[in-house]
């Protein structure tokens, strides 16, 4: 599947945009290679052919990241620019983003192995949204006046308030599952703060967060205020957070690279936060239609080939309903059409990469290794390109790995549960708490249920629902500190107390 091959499915821009071959680094508002001259191919995940290659940066290309973001911070322009001027370039960049939603939905298919229309209707537009809604917190960013008193000095009188500041400069790593939309995360509320920022893209997935350099310079933002390196872990991405020139760390990713990041901020005392792993659990209690609760199973599963950090990869259902229930997933299962993101028939498409795919296989091995039977999939699906069957495991118990593990794909456990105490204590029994679904029609068991769940959100009769009003985050080692809503610009920003003497 060559450029010239495809040329017809896709937009006059996507194509001119891959046809490039090799990309640039942005660094102070230009387009340049890494230091060393070396390259990364990047692999289309359905064909397993390259589909363009990328700049290798390391810690040299990293101080020239570091160094402008930190020139355009304190003396550049930006520090200068009211909120409604940084309103005003967000939304301009949102409306850019989305007069290109179909080339960015393109690319982002052949770059990661999503689907083109679900890339359009979730990571494209979610963007733009979040665009939108962070534009709005640039001008509301505000402190509060305090009447005090001093006991040191009880006849004088103050002046007190506080203040909101941007925190300074900002490295924001992002994963490889959802890379346009997770840059976009990280990026927009920074920027709304004042924030400059230090982006790194995942090196598997970098062609969107490049193509969205491109819009930032046409929107206007000025030098070194985005900055774009590529480059593995060790080689760019550990100098990054550990670079004394940043103020800030986001990170979305692993629970285990997680750990690491946060251990060489603290080195600096950077600050930080973290969106990590997740084990979510789906609970079906017996009072709710059982082919809903089966199709919102399979969809919390399946959507994205599992590659979601909040996938119900757990499913619980009450005794009476279990047979019923996983039945209709593995139907499910078995009738999703797999195939690349340019096919419209297909609903799954392969996983990121060969490393992601033997992961998932290995996982599936040892799931059957320690007793658990596996009722549809299983393994592989096609021999090119990095395919794995949509999965689903039974006879398992919380002792597996399969069960306490993050897969990262396609791989559904199940297990029947007596009541609402039992299965509360089985959801909580991982080290994660990004996310869970309940599904029922009983409000009373629902509204007893939540609060013993330890997650970040919990979904009813729904699951992975998003919205940039609402902060996103885990308990547990799912993370530290929230993405979206009002949180995550809080993240972005220092408070100062100042007190004037009368």
């Amino acid at each position: 599947m060559n450029i010239s091959d495809i040329q017809h499915l896709i937009t006059e821009k996507a194509a001119k945009f891959l046809a490039r071959g090799t990309h640039s680094l942005l660094i102070d508002g230009q387009w340049v290679q890494a230091q060393s001259g070396q390259t990364m191919d990047v692999i289309n995940p359905a064909t397993e052919e390259v589909l363009g290659k990328v700049p290798s940066a390391g810690k040299a290309d990293v101080e020239l990241a570091v160094s402008a973001a930190r020139r355009a911070f304190d003396h550049g322009p930006w520090s200068k620019m009211h909120g409604t001027e940084r309103e005003r370039l967000l939304l301009k960049l949102a409306d850019l983003l989305e007069a290109n939603a179909q080339s960015f939905a393109e690319v982002e298919a052949m770059d990661n192995g999503k689907s083109a229309a679900i890339a359009r209707a979730v990571d494209v537009a979610v963007s733009i949204d979040t665009l939108r809604y962070m534009a709005g917190w640039a001008t509301k960013i505000e402190g509060a006046t305090n009447d005090i008193s001093v006991p040191i000095a009880p006849q004088a009188e103050f002046v007190a308030f506080t203040r909101r500041e941007a925190v300074g400069v900002v490295a924001a790593v992002v994963p490889w599952n959802f890379p346009l939309l997770m840059a976009v995360w990280k990026l927009a509320p920074a920027l709304a703060a004042g924030c400059t920022v230090v982006l790194k893209p995942a090196e598997q997935t970098p062609l969107t967060a490049l193509m969205l350099g491109e819009l930032i310079l046409e929107a206007g933002f000025p030098p070194g205020v985005v900055n774009i390196i590529i480059g593995d872990g060790p080689s760019a991405g550990a100098p990054l957070v550990s670079h004394p020139g940043i103020d800030k760390v986001s990170f979305t990713g692993s629970t285990e690279v997680g750990k690491l990041i946060g251990k060489a901020a603290v080195e600096n005392m950077t600050r930080f936060t973290l969106e990590l792993g997740g084990k979510s659990p789906v609970i079906v209690l017996d009072d709710c239609d059982p082919a809903t609760a089966a199709a919102g199973a399979a969809q919390a599963i399946f959507f994205n080939h599992g590659q979601v950090c909040c996938a119900g990869s757990r499913l619980y259902v009450q005794k009476k309903m279990f047979d019923r229930v996983v039945a209709d997933v593995a139907q499910i299962a078995e009738s999703m059409p797999l195939g690349h993101g340019l096919d419209p028939a297909a609903q799954m498409g392969p996983l990121v990469s060969q490393e992601q795919m033997e992961r998932v296989c290995n996982y599936i091995d040892i799931g059957r290794t320690q007793g658990a039977q596996v009722v549809t999939g299983g393994g592989r699906a096609k021999d090119k390109g990095y395919y794995v069957q949509p999965t689903i495991l039974t006879n398992v118990n919380h002792g597996m790995r399969v069960q306490q593990e993050e897969i990262f794909g396609p791989v559904l456990t199940a297990m029947p549960y007596d009541d609402l105490d039992q299965v509360a204590a089985w959801a909580n029994d991982t080290s994660y708490g990004l996310g869970a679904s309940i599904w029922s029609n009983n409000l009373s068991k629902v509204h007893r249920l939540i609060p013993k769940i330890k997650a970040g959100s919990v979904w009813v009769n729904c699951h992975s629902m998003l919205n940039p009003a609402m902060p996103f985050g885990g308990y547990k080692q799912s993370g530290i500190g929230r993405d979206l809503g009002k949180a995550a610009l809080d993240s972005y920003l220092e408070t100062k107390s100042v007190f004037i003497a009368v």
